[in-house]
């Protein structure tokens, strides 16, 4: 996969520009977080360290500490500024979910694709709606893997092809107006390749409505999450464009109101055994006679 498509400085200016607010803005992650915490459920795990990528303000802290109380915390955000004014101890978490451990969550100002952590040390890796502002998943993915102990869970979600599908349809000007969306197959591959034994991937359809255009637009801004790729418009967009962009979505209102799709991609996978090299060597393992 080509290099070069995300402007990752941009990314992180505009997730630290709406820090001290996002917490107003952010509920359709807080959902979509709700959603993959659900399917915990089905899984048997007892990690003793949890490592969130993209974690933010820490707003998936809470359910984790609730579900896996004994584990420690460490979130992992670009943006400096998300991780201090997301910065709640745990302490009080603990007195409103009735458990005692007051020890609180590391924060680390890192980039998912070079974790400053030592190989085989979380035991959980947990991910909500950070893949689609890398410029290339797979490097993230492959640390994941790194830092993941044998028998280590990551599950993870992100936004597939069909989101905000509308507002690409509406503008025509040759620039991009979201951000590049990766098909669940594709996130698949790039599993198995990392070394992730039984991936699942799953999807589904999220449709938001909106009054008009304008309140979109203030909604993805509040939320810090603007187009940042670097084939997008730099300046102001011209009124010709944006006109023929309100004009065209206009033609999508149904019962009143502008859709808007969200496609949401779950995955999860397993590290196991390692079964050959780097280097593409069969790794093959003898256990040791029993004594009589």
């Amino acid at each position: 996969m080509s290099a070069g498509f995300v402007d990752r400085q941009q990314v992180g200016r505009r997730f630290s520009k709406v820090a001290a607010s996002y917490g107003e803005a952010d509920f359709f992650v807080r959902e979509v977080d709700r959603r993959m915490q659900e399917r915990l459920d089905y899984v048997k795990i007892e990690p003793k360290r949890i490592l969130d990528l993209g974690c933010s303000r820490g707003g998936s802290f809470p359910g984790l500490a609730a579900r896996y109380p004994a584990a420690e915390l460490i979130g992992l955000d670009v943006a400096p500024a998300m991780l201090d004014t997301g910065h709640v101890s745990r302490a009080g978490w603990q007195r409103w979910l009735g458990l005692g451990k007051a020890s609180g969550p590391q924060r680390l100002a890192a980039d998912a694709a070079k974790l400053p952590l030592k190989a085989k040390s979380a035991a959980l890796v947990w991910s909500n709606l950070l893949l689609h502002w890398l410029d290339d998943p797979l490097p993230a993915l492959a640390e994941a893997h790194r830092v993941l102990e044998v028998g280590g869970l990551l599950m993870f979600s992100t936004l597939g092809p069909d989101s905000l599908k509308e507002l690409r349809t509406a503008f025509s000007d040759g620039y991009a107006h979201t951000q590049r969306f990766i098909d669940m197959h594709d996130l698949g591959d790039m599993l198995v390749g990392c070394g992730f034994a039984d991936p699942v991937m799953d999807m589904e359809v999220i449709t938001l409505t909106y009054d008009d255009l304008d309140a979109l637009f203030a909604e993805l801004r509040a939320a810090g999450s603007g187009c940042a790729m670097k084939a997008r418009r730099h300046g102001l967009t011209g009124r010709g464009s944006l006109a023929g962009a309100r004009a065209a979505y206009e033609t999508m209102r149904r019962d009143g109101k502008l859709p808007v799709t969200f496609e949401v991609v779950y995955g999860h996978a397993w590290k196991t055994e390692a079964k050959q090299t780097p280097d593409g060597r069969a790794i093959v393992r003898f256990d040791p006679p029993r004594r009589k």
